[in-house]
């Protein structure tokens, strides 16, 4: 008698069912299509032109704003680097591209990593920067994070062969963790996540006690950086009542970017706006939110790339000016990847930040959500909703040494692994990289090529911006 076992078949809207064996498989395969030494390359087309497209991302921006942002791109190569996300989607479509594609950060450059506080209230390492989210090929993050190492080893004078290590590291984290994870359960990979303190522990051998008291003394300041000291900080009493401090233009309380508005109309709209995002919560936290009350709104510059988007600065209390809240709402445009990955499946693009940050963390802010703002020059703007400051910790890229710099790089490696095995065919990927350094050498030749790139797309801007092509403001 033969019998016939049928595979069922997958449910509307989840993932394929594959069998490990036929997941391995197509991980093998897709070498043909892009071998792991094809990664290496990069040769820029001849119709490249980065300051263009820098340029023409002014179009849906804040104009007066713009100036801000070349100016700090303009700061050193690295920062430059750090807002030319569009450039390098462009470039980064025209390299081999293996076909696995996964939830991609978008913009995983290593100032994009950092620590911040877990709703269990830990110190956690993550990435925190998803404006650029979208699905595409996982090799495009992986890209990104090695060439920034290169770029930021070059501002920190690293010599060539430092350099190369410590973007060898970040593949090689990435490569190895992707197969540690391809082993495990998928369960144990979802609730994975890396607690500061106790891999600081793990690198205690590895520094020099001045800088391990150093990097202690930075997290222990991170446990501070909350509310309550952004409260201190952006805000005065006037007339018995609380009010963010003006400083133009890097915080402009809502009433002087809209003083041709009546206030009262202003924050009536608000209040409307803040409601329609609080159902986007869980019902747990709409809860929490509803204990709170709006208490001023204010314009806030933030980073480098992003400057020229709108993002407010919301001062909500809970207990007459002694329980503070500071959520941001940042606004969220089309990613740049979409012209070069497809567009996303969600209509608005807070919804589409919110949604991959959630699939690439391993813990989100309580109060992330999104919404869409009815502004007042007609134009309907979407928006995602995050806490301000909530324990969160940066890393000072410009003091780091080689050592702690390869450090850093294997946790990024690591924690971008895990990001992709969470929403991409782990098994496949880790098939695909295998077990040999040939994939790490690759991505470290790619990252020094693109940093040579890098510096002449930086020399560019400085030319445009002394031709008077585009403008640039040294207001830091």
């Amino acid at each position: 008698m033969t019998v016939t076992t049928r595979r069922r078949p997958a449910q509307t809207g989840t993932a394929e069912h594959l069998s490990r064996a036929d997941r391995t498989a197509r991980g093998k395969d897709a070498r043909a299509v892009a071998p792991l030494e094809s990664h290496a390359e990069f040769t820029p087309g001849g119709s490249r032109d980065p300051v263009g497209l820098l340029l023409s991302q002014a179009a849906s921006r804040v104009p007066e704003l713009m100036p801000v942002r070349h100016g700090r791109m303009l700061v050193s190569p690295f920062t430059f680097y750090r807002g030319a996300a569009l450039p390098m989607a462009a470039d980064l479509a025209t390299t081999p591209a293996s076909g696995l594609r996964v939830q991609l950060c978008g913009d995983a450059h290593l100032s994009n990593f950092g620590a911040f506080a877990s709703p269990e209230r830990r110190l956690v390492f993550d990435v925190n920067d998803f404006d650029e989210t979208l699905p595409g090929p996982f090799e495009w993050d992986v890209k990104r994070l090695a060439a920034s190492l290169a770029v930021a080893g070059r501002d920190n004078g690293f010599p060539a062969k430092a350099r190369r290590q410590i973007a060898l590291a970040a593949a090689e984290a990435y490569r190895t963790a992707m197969r540690g994870f391809a082993q495990q359960p998928l369960l144990d990979v979802w609730y994975a996540h890396l607690d500061i303190e106790p891999a600081l522990a793990e690198f205690r051998s590895q520094v020099k006690a001045k800088r391990l008291k150093a990097a202690e003394a930075l997290l222990a300041k991170a446990h501070t950086s909350d509310s309550t000291k952004a409260l201190a900080k952006m805000t005065t009493v006037v007339d018995g009542q609380r009010r963010i401090i003006s400083d133009p233009p890097m915080i402009v309380p809502v009433e002087e970017v809209f003083a041709d508005l009546q206030a009262d109309a202003l924050y009536e709209l608000l209040h409307v706006v803040l409601g329609k995002y609080g159902r986007t919560l869980q019902s747990d936290r709409r809860h929490l939110l509803e204990q709170f009350t709006m208490v001023q709104v204010a314009r806030k510059v933030v980073g480098v790339g992003s400057v020229g988007t709108r993002a407010w600065i919301v001062l909500m209390d809970a207990a007459d000016g002694v329980e503070p809240l500071f959520l941001q709402a940042k606004e969220a445009q089309p990613s740049v990847l979409a012209e070069y990955c497809g567009r996303s499946r969600y209509t608005n693009q807070g919804e589409r930040v919110v949604a991959g940050q959630h699939l690439m963390q391993a813990q989100s802010d309580i109060f992330l959500g999104w919404t869409r703002v009815p502004a007042p020059d007609g134009v309907d703007r979407d928006f995602y909703v995050r806490q301000l400051k909530d324990w969160k910790f940066s890393v000072p890229i410009e003091q780091m040494l080689p050592v702690g710099m390869t450090i850093y790089a294997r946790l990024c490696g690591w924690t971008l692994a895990r990001a992709h095995a969470r929403s991409g065919d782990r098994i496949a990927l880790a098939a695909y990289l295998g077990g040999s350094g040939k994939f790490d050498q690759a991505i470290a030749d790619f990252a020094e090529t693109y940093a040579d790139q890098n510096e002449l797309d930086y020399a560019a801007l400085q030319g445009a911006v002394k031709d008077g092509k585009a403008e640039a403001t040294t207001e830091i």
